[in-house]
């Protein structure tokens, strides 16, 4: 399985992004772009999303072990997730913690999510648009507006449509991830149960009007990674480092000296 990257910085500590659902390794450019002076940033393209390769299902396990490949113990990792990429990342330093320096959790939780979330909706909106009938992206985003009427959180799928010589084409492995939400919502608890704690400096970063780091959760957050503590960033949902990038930049730049 090839993961694509992008690379950003020359010297300094190791840092890398992993994005979460639908996202690109690209979403964190203006992030990475303001750390780099001081840090080597790897951008990740998570495996189903962006240039990355594609497998016949999905599962965090498999996937914290794919994007472990690109890290070695001789320059341990400032891992920084979203999201999926969140769940992937604690998974991640969870089973290779020698390959993680610390860890940054944006907006997640290690813990199954079971209601239905937003992302059913944005998947079945997806799928449905007959691409070949679009022209220009624009006549992608008219068609999208009934099922995704937020302007921004449309503007952020369609990142993922590209055009290529025989027409359009989603970036995303729809039919899998589409398939495997409940795993994306979930927490691997039976994989992990002989795993230990991670020890390594973990900072959880929440948006204020997000419901996905919540007061219940602290339980599992304290056992999964005891060194712990979190920050909520007012004025910002889900996609915490989107909608605050300046508090969220220097909130990381804070933990990661």
């Amino acid at each position: 399985m090839a993961l694509h990257t992008t690379t950003l910085g020359e010297r300094g500590p190791l840092v890398a992004f992993c994005h979460g659902l639908f996202g690109q390794g690209k979403n964190w450019t203006t992030i990475a772009k303001a750390i780099a002076d001081d840090h080597r940033v790897l951008l990740v393209d998570m495996p189903h999303h962006g240039k990355s390769s594609w497998s016949d299902h999905f599962d965090y396990v498999d996937v914290a072990d794919q994007v472990a490949q690109l890290f070695s113990a001789d320059d341990p990792v400032a891992l920084v997730g979203h999201s999926m990429g969140g769940k992937a990342s604690m998974v991640l330093a969870l089973r290779h913690p020698e390959l993680v320096e610390r860890l940054c959790v944006v907006d997640v939780s290690p813990v199954t999510y079971h209601s239905r979330s937003e992302f059913a909706g944005y998947v079945e909106a997806m799928q449905a648009l007959d691409l070949t009938a679009l022209e220009r992206r624009s006549d992608a985003d008219e068609a999208l507006v009934e099922a995704v009427p937020d302007p921004t959180v449309r503007s952020f799928l369609l990142q993922n449509l590209r055009r290529h010589d025989d027409g359009w084409a989603w970036q995303p492995n729809l039919a899998v991830l589409g398939r495997d939400l409940d795993q994306l919502g979930s927490w691997p608890e039976d994989a992990l149960a002989e795993t230990p704690p991670y020890d390594g400096k973990t900072l959880w970063v929440a948006g204020q009007e997000s419901r996905y780091v919540r007061e219940e959760f602290v339980p599992a957050m304290d056992r999964w990674f005891p060194r712990n503590r979190r920050v909520t960033i007012k004025g910002a949902g889900h996609w915490v480092h989107s909608e605050q990038p300046a508090v969220f930049t220097e909130v990381l730049r804070r933990f990661l000296v």
